[in-house]
C-alpha cells in the first residue's frame, strides 16, 4: 500500500482510490478497590456497604479505530470509528465481553454528525484522572450523539452550534412522603438539547464559554395516562473553562478548570454518576436525590426545576519525559426550592417537615501518577478521596433507598484506588 502523507503519520491510500485510511487502537487492563464494583457509577451509587458490596473490580477494554479521509470541493471529509469490547468482573466469575462503540462520526466543511463528544465539554476528566465517578460535564468516554457546525474565525477563535442527544437525570413525582415517592419519568424524546460554545486555542492554552438548553417533559401525575401531567419546561446549563500551559514550571505542565451552573439540566454537571447518591455506614446513611425536576402527584404544582453547580480543577506536572503526576479535585452542590423540598419531604407542596432539607453537596480530591515506559505503553495509579455531605432529615426518617437496619442520616466519605496498564497500537 502507498503511504498517504496528506493527513499525518500512519495513513495509507486504499488501492485504486484517493481515500486515505489509518488503523489504530488500544488495550487496557484495570483494577480498583473502593469503587463499589463499578468504574463509572461510583462509590455512592446505592452502596449498601456490607458483605454484598463489591469493593474490588477488574476491567479489560480494547478498541480498534479507523480514520478515513479524502478531499471534496468543500474540503476534507472524514469518517471515524472506534469499536471494541469492555469486560468487568467483580469476583463472581460472571464477566462477559460487551460490545462497545464510543465513536462513529463524519466531519465535513465544519459539520460533525454522529457519536463524537458534546460540544459543551471542555474540562477533560481522563486527561488528569483515571476515575469517571465524580461530577463533571465530560461525555468523552461514552461519546455523545451530535449534529453540530463549527465556524473558524482565525487566530484560534471558533464557535459551535449543535443539536445533541438530550442529557437526563430523573424526574420525581411526590405522593405522601419521600419514603413512598414514586420516581417520575421523562416523556418521549421531543426536542434535542441545543448547545453552543465560543472557544479560543492559542500557544498559552485555551478557554471556552458554553451553554445548553434542555427540555424537561414529565410523564403523568399518577404514573398513568389520563391523570394529567405537569407542563413542559426548558432547563439550561452555562459554563466556562480554561486551560493554562505552564512550561515555566515543567515542560508539558498545565492547569485545567471548568465551572458549570444548571437548572433542570443536571447531567451537564453530573455526567457520571447521574443517579441518586447513597452509601451506608453501619446504622447511618448519607444520601442525595439527583433530579432534573420535582412535581406533586396530586397535580397541584408545576414542574419545579432543580438547581446545581460544580467546579473541577486539575494540575499536571511532568517530572521528566516519562513520569507525570496530577492533582485534581472538585465540588458540586444540588439544591431544591422550598416547594420541591416540601414535596420530597412530605408529598405536599405547602406542608413543611421540620429538619428535612433535601439540599446536598459532594467534594473530592485525588492524585494520579503515571509512568510512560515507552511512548505507547504506560502504567499508573490513581487515589481518590470523596465526601458526601448528605441531605438531612428529622430523627427516625430514612429515604426509600435505605436498606434495612439504617436508622439515621449522616455525612459519608470514601477512599478508592485504581491501577491501570495501557498499550496503544501503532500508529
Amino acid at each position: 500500500m502507498k503511504i498517504c502523507s496528506l493527513y499525518g503519520v500512519g495513513f495509507y491510500y486504499i488501492p485504486g482510490t484517493d481515500m486515505c485510511v489509518k488503523i489504530g487502537g488500544w488495550v487496557r487492563s484495570e483494577y480498583s478497590y473502593g469503587g463499589n464494583g463499578n468504574f463509572a457509577w461510583g462509590w455512592a451509587n446505592g452502596n449498601v456497604n456490607n458483605r454484598t458490596t463489591n469493593n474490588s473490580v477488574f476491567r479489560a477494554r480494547g478498541y480498534i479505530t479507523a480514520d478515513a479521509r479524502n478531499q471534496t470541493e468543500y474540503g476534507t471529509v472524514r469518517a471515524y470509528l472506534a469499536v471494541g469490547v469492555s469486560e468487568n468482573d467483580t469476583g463472581a466469575n460472571t464477566s462477559s465481553n460487551t460490545f462497545s462503540a464510543n465513536r462513529a462520526f463524519i466531519q465535513w466543511a465544519g459539520f460533525t454528525f454522529g457519536r463524537a463528544q458534546s460540544f459543551y465539554d471542555f474540562y477533560s476528566s481522563p486527561a488528569t484522572s483515571y476515575w469517571g465517578a465524580f461530577p463533571s460535564s465530560d461525555s468523552g468516554d461514552p461519546g455523545w450523539l451530535v449534529w453540530g457546525y463549527t465556524a473558524q474565525f482565525g487566530n484560534g477563535l471558533s464557535a459551535t452550534i449543535s443539536a445533541e442527544e438530550r442529557r437526563m437525570t430523573s424526574i420525581v413525582g411526590g405522593t405522601s412522603t419521600v419514603t413512598s415517592a414514586f420516581p417520575g419519568a421523562y416523556g418521549g424524546f421531543q426536542a434535542p438539547d441545543i448547545v453552543a460554545n465560543l472557544r479560543v486555542d492559542q500557544a498559552w492554552g485555551s478557554a471556552q464559554i458554553m451553554g445548553a438548553m434542555h427540555e424537561v417533559n414529565a410523564l403523568y401525575y399518577a404514573a398513568a395516562p389520563g391523570s394529567g401531567h405537569p407542563g413542559d419546561k426548558w432547563g439550561f446549563a452555562v459554563g466556562a473553562g480554561i486551560k493554562l500551559n505552564a512550561p515555566m514550571i515543567g515542560k508539558g505542565d498545565y492547569l485545567q478548570a471548568q465551572v458549570n451552573y444548571t437548572q433542570g439540566a443536571l447531567r451537564y454537571t453530573f455526567m457520571t454518576p447521574n443517579s441518586n447518591w447513597g452509601k451506608v455506614d453501619g446504622s447511618g446513611m448519607g444520601f442525595g436525590f439527583l433530579t432534573d425536576g420535582v412535581y406533586s402527584a396530586t397535580g397541584t404544582t408545576d414542574l419545579q426545576l432543580t438547581t446545581a453547580w460544580n467546579v473541577n480543577a486539575a494540575y499536571e506536572h511532568f517530572w521528566n519525559a516519562r513520569w507525570r503526576t496530577s492533582l485534581y479535585g472538585g465540588y458540586a452542590a444540588t439544591s431544591y426550592n422550598s416547594t420541591a423540598n416540601n414535596i420530597l419531604c412530605t408529598g405536599s407542596p405547602s406542608t413543611v417537615l421540620a429538619g428535612c432539607d433535601m439540599n446536598w453537596k459532594t467534594w473530592w480530591v485525588g492524585s494520579r501518577t503515571q509512568w510512560n515506559v515507552t511512548s505507547d505503553f504506560y502504567l499508573g495509579v490513581d487515589v481518590l478521596y470523596s465526601k458526601l455531605q448528605s441531605a438531612t432529615a428529622p430523627a427516625g426518617f430514612v429515604p426509600a433507598t435505605a436498606p434495612a437496619g439504617v436508622t439515621s442520616i449522616k455525612d459519608i466519605d470514601n477512599w478508592a484506588v485504581r491501577l491501570r496498564a495501557h498499550k496503544d497500537f501503532y500508529p
